[in-house]
């Protein structure tokens, strides 16, 4: 069967990706064992550079054209890979990460974070299993499933970043000066994730984001708590009052001047099923209020995400002379980004006690996406997730996490229509200890990827 008459229905598909699993795993492996920390501050470049190493070594295996490593503005490198399609087919672009969040606390995995393990539940733990390295698997057996059951239909690109997790822009930024590069009838961002495990789901929008590291001086050196505590202004404390401000008593996120009432229309996310995915202690309250979508999908939410300040053990009596945060601040579909991050300084500054010195310094921007999910590249993947999750339908969710470059597409090539897949289900615990993919979504994903492909060469033929 030639590659533009390749049928869906009657292609095994299915049963070529089951019997590619075995190779996905010891690739997986491969690629989660990279400490690809994007941050030279925590782990060495070399680890970086090694993954896109092996992402474009696996594109030119597949026989891409055009692979390069790409060194961006924020001093990251992509990788990127052309594969032609046959005359007239549309182009697609497929994008995934190999760059990872840090492991956080070691002693809290159970099993090493850069070694691939597979535990009694049957999933496979490890750092960027799910987010985003199974993504880039989940590309690679989609395509091979196809080469071998009557050829790719399209043309496809694929991108996959260096720098995804920490939001420093360099595939933005580069993107829009070779604007040429990464254009597309179709983006497919493998990125997301379904709602759970087993519900095929396309996320309809994301939340941007901003960070800010705050500090706060009022001294030109830390003092003796017992001469100078009571009247000395403690840069720490000061610091914590700055933080409280962000909060309403609910805990709901307070930022003057930033609106913090939308509202989320889609698929709805009850309370008790979110504590079960989110692991709340018994007891523990939610934060905000209204719908938990409303929450997650439709408001802005600030993260304080660390402090430096001495650690409980080895502290001495003193009143501090400096403190530091950073903060992430989420925002939702319909607000601007860089709006939020002045609000945002400013709130800081308009909230720092007792005339202590204050500085902001921006370390990370996106803006917040929306897709279309009436254009024809939905049907096709209604179509294809039908195919690859018998007796359930394609569900729109939101989500709300960041992907900057979702914006920048979507500026940079207007018509494309731009989805949202991936393996990052509730169970999948990303950016968290003991992150881990399923072997049975990464199997069912790919096998839509790959249906997706074939359906929407057909739709663009029509």
């Amino acid at each position: 069967m030639s590659a533009s008459t390749a049928d869906p229905t009657t292609a095994p598909i299915a049963e070529t990706v089951a019997s590619l699993m075995p190779r996905a795993k010891a690739e997986l492996a491969e690629l989660v064992a990279f400490q690809s920390v994007a941050d030279p501050a925590q782990f060495p470049p070399s680890e970086c550079e090694a993954a896109a190493a092996w992402v474009a070594d696996a594109l030119r295996a597949e026989g891409f054209r055009d692979v390069a490593v790409l060194d961006t503005p924020d001093g990251s490198q992509s990788v990127y890979g052309y594969l032609p399609g046959p005359a007239g087919a549309p182009t697609v672009l497929l994008y995934a990460h190999y760059d990872v969040q840090p492991p956080l606390d070691l002693a809290g995995w159970v099993t090493p974070p850069f070694e691939l393990t597979e535990r009694e539940d049957g999933r496979w733990y490890g750092r960027g299993a799910a987010d985003c390295k199974g993504g880039v698997i989940m590309h690679l057996l989609a395509l091979r499933a196809l080469k071998v059951n009557g050829g790719i239909p399209v043309g496809v690109k694929v991108i996959v970043e260096g720098s995804e997790e920490q939001g420093t822009g360099g595939l933005e930024r580069y993107a829009e000066e070779h604007p040429e590069l990464l254009a597309a009838d179709a983006i497919v961002i493998g990125d997301a994730g379904n709602f759970r495990a087993g519900l095929p789901t396309v996320t309809a929008s994301l939340r941007g984001m901003t960070m800010l590291r705050v500090q706060v001086d009022t001294l030109e050196g830390n003092l003796h708590s017992g001469l100078f505590g009571g009247a000395a202004p403690d840069a720490l404390a000061a610091l914590i009052r700055v933080l409280d401000s962000l909060r309403a008593e609910d805990g709901s996120t307070t930022v003057d001047g930033l609106a913090a009432d939308g509202r989320w229309e889609g698929l709805r996310y009850p309370e008790e099923d979110f504590r079960k995915d989110a692991k709340v202690l018994d007891g523990v309250d939610l934060i905000g209020h209204d719908a938990v979508g409303d929450r997650l999908w439709a408001r802005p939410a600030v993260t304080v995400m660390g402090i430096d300040c001495p650690p409980v053990v080895g502290a001495t009596p003193s009143v501090h002379a400096s403190a530091r945060a950073q903060i992430s601040l989420r925002v939702p579909p319909g607000q601007d980004a860089a709006e939020a991050t002045k609000l945002l300084a400013a709130h800081v500054e308009a909230h720092t006690p007792w005339g202590a010195r204050v500085s902001v310094e921006q370390v990370g921007q996106g803006q917040p996406f929306r897709a279309d999910t009436t254009s024809p590249a939905y049907s096709s993947m209604a179509q294809a997730l039908r195919a690859a999750y018998p007796g359930e339908e394609m569900q729109a969710v939101g989500m709300g996490g960041s992907i900057p470059l979702c914006n920048t597409l979507a500026a940079l090539y207007p018509e494309a229509e731009i989805l949202l897949i991936g393996l990052s289900e509730p169970e999948a615990q990303i950016h968290a200890v003991n992150e881990s993919v399923s072997p049975e979504e990464l199997e069912r994903m790919s096998v839509a990827e790959a249906h997706f492909l074939v359906n929407y060469a057909h739709s663009k033929r029509v």
